[in-house]
């Protein structure tokens, strides 16, 4: 039974879907080429599998989860800016568009501000992490915030973090110019408390991360197994080690990894 009374069922399914075929090539399996397209450092894949007693299928599946998990932030980025179109008053704006803002939310019976009032408008500008932006980009966001206000008296601008530090909604200071500047129409909120406020439900991101586990599975498989790759690198590197004139398999396979970025070393290339 769906329990999400701010988003429906399809629609949240949707976004879901949307979302993990954002994840795109990142889901194409590996071949030992594209392993290697970056030259890994072998002697680190040594260490690390010797040092944490892994194996070698272990190790090489790690370094194939570490290279695309790279590039999965910003898909996880979209699926928490891009969930707010399916809600009651919020807007997301293309990219770009209407100030670059990832949200806004807009409510005509007022949206209380804590000791500033209430304003009808709220401007987001959405983070992963509390601590990607370093301090020029800080500033650089703090003003743009500053200068809606100017443009716009009824209004307020929020940093949504979705892995804040704590559950949140304080005003937000940083440094400008190296002077420390706030403002109390500017915010820096946790996740859960700004979906607290546009649902009017303080535990609503709760319940969505609740619901979600059993819908991205419903998706994959829905997905028919398409999307899950079928990685041959360590197939590729152990058929390498047996064309090796060394009795030991582990040193084999570790000559084969020793190759991958070696190659034309001396020594090795012989």
């Amino acid at each position: 039974m769906w329990n999400l009374t701010f988003i429906s069922e399809e629609d949240f399914t949707n976004h879901v879907k949307a979302t993990i075929e954002k994840y795109g090539e990142k889901l194409e399996s590996f071949d030992l080429k594209r392993f290697n397209k970056n030259i890994i450092d072998p002697v680190k894949l040594i260490f690390d599998k010797t040092v944490y007693q892994s194996s070698w299928e272990e190790i090489v599946s790690n370094e194939i989860f570490r290279q695309r998990d790279k590039s999965n932030n910003n898909d996880i980025g979209y699926f928490h800016q891009r969930i707010f179109q399916y809600i009651k008053n919020c807007h997301v704006p293309p990219n770009g568009e209407e100030g670059g803002w990832d949200v806004i939310y807009k409510n005509p019976d007022g949206i209380p501000i804590p000791e500033a009032g209430n304003v009808h408008t709220v401007y987001v500008e959405m983070k992963n992490k509390h601590n990607t932006m370093n301090s020029a980009s800080a500033g650089k966001t703090f003003i743009k915030m500053q200068n809606q206000l100017l443009n716009d008296d009824d209004c307020a601008c929020f940093l949504v973090e979705a892995i804040a530090q704590h559950s949140q909604n304080i005003k937000w200071e940083t440094t400008v110019d190296k002077k420390r500047v706030g403002h109390k129409l500017i915010r820096r909120v946790s996740l859960d408390q700004f979906y607290g406020l546009v649902t009017g439900e303080d535990d609503a991101f709760y319940k969505m991360c609740m619901v979600l586990p059993a819908v991205i599975e419903k998706v994959v498989k829905d997905l028919n197994g398409s999307i899950v790759p079928h990685d041959t690198v360590i197939d590729e590197l152990r058929e390498l080690a047996a064309k090796q004139d060394i009795e030991s398999e582990d040193l084999a396979v570790a000559m084969a990894v020793y190759m991958l970025g070696f190659e034309s070393y001396t020594g090795f290339s012989k």
